[in-house]
């Protein structure tokens, strides 16, 4: 069917056959007018939309505000972006008739953190090889790249780190730039700014300067070059994300100068073309015994000495992404400082994408503790790939989803977002409210449990080495880390379990404000989903179910696995609701994701009943291995070798 074209007047009306009238503003054309316009004529037929460009109080160039008289919409918005995400609102969830809804996002900046490399990998990747084609680039410009662009800006999100924080100095040479261009036009129409990972030593890998040190002139000089190249392609370019001495990364520390030194010199070069830089926290140097205070140490006393366009992301717990952890204590620590949060998407230590793990309920917990305003960004390390559903498991698209949604407005809540998300995504129109309810229940339900058959209480790090998936936490490397082995966190033995971080221990609780330190500090007021975050706690301790430790320990392995169970059962009564092949792939994972659990619970709970003496309670029965053949089972990223015949035939 031929469509006729929209033509800008001083007010005109698309019809469509198929779509919606649509009445725009004259003036001049914008792309991302463009795109939300083309939105908002994919409504149904029978709806009249009138846009509105006009300054509303109390609302930014990304806010909107939406009414509706019967089939008319009125859409007003400050900006071509209020538009487009007003157009998204409309065909996410409508306007009651008679409701006037005025919208804006808490966060300026709402952006994706890809950890894809050049050559196509994906570090912690779980959706196949990185979207972007670099090879293909800038020639060949992937429709899947708008198909992103749509999908993200729907959820909220607003700008995109292209590139893995181990960053390749290439991404900064000239024909790489023209990629990012390529990119970044694609982007543009949908309200997406691009950012990049930079590598700090550039200006040696580059161009073989002797030195990267941040307060020698002629580096300075360089990053201001490179800076002004890239804006000349690239005049909308959202500056530069940095991991700086961790893991090995090269940094200002190398030359015996600080990270405010580094990030400042940086956020110098792009301060005239308003750039900005994201200078991470994640760091561990061997400074204290226990990992989770370093990041404070080290940053917190720099408070005040970066330049006003330098923001410090901060994980959102003080280790690393852990199934649940407390939040990073500086937060709130740097008053003077912008912070921002980093999530993490990707389920890197939650089962990758063969498990379900619905995280918005990790994140609203986050913003339970902290206060959203203390923030001016959030982070996602994105779980999408060039797999088909672009993020592997067709559930793990909740989560991209949520993360977007949170961005937007932190006050949502878990359930509201899982039911928008199914009700849009998943489900037919005539599926029945009550399997709409499980659907929802199940995926609220799915990160407790997670924690509970992997990780319950508090424990933390108990992981296989490196790849991060299974149990293992016997793990002993030769030569690794202290800080990268389970027994450094569990530190079971005899008397109980768990990392003393009381004034007694590491006293990490120091670093987090009163009165949250004394409640942390008493092993009585500890909240007990933190208890062996911050205790060794007897194995005999009595805990609020009146079980002992150790029994609370069987029971909560138990719950998690008799939980995906239950995935298993409503999963299967949604069939006549969900498309075929998305019902077949997802079955298959909680197969294998029930097949783990098991897996989760015997090797822990065997492992430790030979430090607490006891055996495992009869409401953590069967077990379906043996100790001696879990701590045989070697497992590589895509296969096992000897594995456990119980574990054969799973899903990876």
């Amino acid at each position: 069917m031929n469509r006729p074209l929209l033509f800008i007047s001083c007010l005109v009306s698309a019809f469509l056959a198929e779509g919606a009238v649509v009445n725009v503003p004259g003036g001049k054309s914008h792309p991302v007018l463009t795109a939300a316009y083309g939105e908002l004529r994919s409504l149904p037929a029978n709806d009249t939309v009138n846009v509105r460009l006009a300054k509303l109080d109390n609302l930014g160039k990304e806010g909107y505000e939406l009414s509706r008289k019967g089939h008319t919409y009125t859409l007003s918005a400050p900006g071509a972006e209020g538009v487009l995400y007003g157009a998204f609102h409309i065909a996410r969830r409508g306007v009651a008739d008679g409701v006037t809804v005025r919208e804006s996002p808490r966060f300026r900046t709402r952006i994706l953190n890809h950890w894809d490399n050049l050559d196509g990998t994906v570090e912690r990747g779980y959706a196949g090889r990185s979207l972007w084609k670099w090879d293909e680039l800038p020639g060949t410009v992937s429709p899947r790249y708008k198909e992103y662009a749509r999908r993200i800006a729907s959820a909220g999100i607003n700008a995109t780190v292209l590139n893995n924080v181990n960053a390749s100095p290439l991404i900064l040479s000239a024909p790489y730039l023209e990629k990012v261009k390529a990119l970044a036009d694609v982007f543009r129409p949908y309200g997406i700014k691009v950012y990049l990972s930079v590598n700090f030593a550039s200006p040696m890998a580059l161009d073989s300067l002797p030195t990267a040190d941040p307060l020698d002139p002629a580096v300075r000089k360089w990053w201001k070059r490179k800076a002004d190249e890239i804006y000349r392609l690239i005049p909308d370019f959202g500056g530069f994300l940095v991991k700086a001495n961790s893991e090995g990364q090269p940094g200002p520390m190398d030359f015996g100068r600080t990270h405010a030194d580094g990030a400042n010199m940086l956020a110098r070069a792009l301060k005239p073309h308003g750039g900005e830089v994201m200078w991470r926290a994640f760091v561990y140097s061997p400074i204290d015994a226990d990992r989770a205070k370093q990041a404070y140490m080290e940053f917190q006393p720099l408070d005040g000495k970066f330049e006003p366009n330098v923001t410090v992301q901060i994980k959102n717990g003080p280790v690393d992404f852990q199934p649940r952890e407390p939040y990073s204590p500086l937060f709130g620590a740097m008053p003077s400082t912008p912070e921002m949060v980093e999530f993490q998407i990707t389920q890197e230590y939650l089962g990758h994408a063969n498990h379900l793990a619905f995280l918005a309920p990790m994140w609203e917990e986050f913003f339970s503790y902290v206060d959203p305003s203390g923030l001016t960004a959030v982070a996602g390390v994105a779980n999408i790939g060039d797999d088909p559903v672009m993020t592997g498991h067709p559930l793990a698209d909740a989560n991209l989803w949520a993360f977007g949604r949170l961005a937007w407005n932190p006050a949502l809540s878990s359930e509201e977002i899982a039911r928008e998300w199914i009700d849009n995504n998943l489900v037919n129109p005539d599926t029945p409210d009550s399997i709409r309810r499980d659907l929802v229940e199940m995926l609220t339900d799915s990160r407790e449990a997670v924690v509970d058959y992997m990780m319950p209480l508090g424990l933390h790090h108990i992981f296989a080495f490196g790849h991060h998936y299974g149990p293992e936490p016997w793990c002993d490397v030769e030569g690794a880390r202290p800080d990268w082995l389970p027994r450094y966190y569990h530190k079971a033995d005899s008397t109980g379990l768990g990392f003393d971080r009381t004034p007694s221990g590491s006293n990490a609780v120091e670093q987090y404000p009163e009165p949250l330190r004394s409640q942390l500090a008493d092993i009585d007021s500890c909240p007990e989903e933190l208890l062996l975050w911050f205790h060794h706690a007897p194995w005999d301790k009595r805990m609020k179910s009146g079980r002992t430790l150790w029994e609370e320990l069987c029971h909560r392995y138990a719950r998690g696995v008799k939980k995906t169970g239950e995935f298993q059962t409503r999963w299967n009564a949604a069939r006549p609701w969900i498309d075929a092949a998305v019902w077949e792939d997802v079955n298959d994972r909680l197969v294998t994701q029930a097949r783990d659990a098991q897996w989760w619970k015997d090797a822990c709970l065997l492992y430790f009943s030979q430090f607490s003496g006891q055996t495992v309670t009869e409401e953590a029965l069967p077990l379906m291995h043996t100790l001696d053949e879990l701590e045989k089972v070697i497992l590589g990223i895509d296969n096992y070798t000897n594995p456990p015949a119980s574990l054969l035939n799973s899903k990876r």
